[in-house]
């Protein structure tokens, strides 16, 4: 059979006209690269034995869409993406609470200050290891160290 390249040039209109029949007009260029690896797998199992290649490749590149679009409208069912009005409503769970800080600390007074900073930048601000390492200007191997120590003398206070 000839290169895909050419493939795709002469069944271009034919995959189009498909995209088109569906009604596809959401993620229009995802669904025509299905239909393209679509095209690609009528090439490699077609026989010239069954009939001609123009009718095999429509109906199977018509199956395949239509395929995609059950799996695309089963996840849509599935997985609820609010909209950003819903983000903007949703309180923040690290909201800024005064007494929080003082609380944390009560708790707190066998840590060293590096090791205070790790348990305050993690639960109050919600930072990662890297992120407090960028910015207390340290390795990431000194804050991790911080948190290592942190969690070994919290564990020994909830023990006992």
């Amino acid at each position: 059979m000839e290169s895909f390249d050419q493939l795709v040039d002469q069944y271009q209109p034919m995959l189009h006209k498909i995209m088109h029949s569906l009604h596809i007009y959401k993620d229009h260029e995802e669904f025509y690269q299905h239909s393209l690896i679509a095209l690609w797998e009528a090439s490699q199992r077609f026989d010239p034995n069954k009939g001609s290649f123009t009718n095999y490749a429509y109906t199977y590149i018509k199956g395949y869409l239509l395929t995609e679009l059950k799996r695309s409208h089963q996840d849509q069912e599935r997985n609820v993406q609010p909209d950003d009005q819903f983000w903007d409503l949703v309180p923040d769970s690290l909201s800024d609470d005064p007494l929080q800080e003082e609380i944390l600390l009560s708790y707190c007074h066998t840590l060293t200050p590096n090791q205070k900073k790790w348990l305050l930048y993690t639960v109050c601000a919600g930072l990662t290891v890297k992120e407090i390492a960028e910015l207390e200007k340290v390795s990431l191997s000194a804050v991790k160290s911080w948190r290592s120590g942190a969690r070994e003398k919290v564990k020994e206070l909830v023990r006992g």
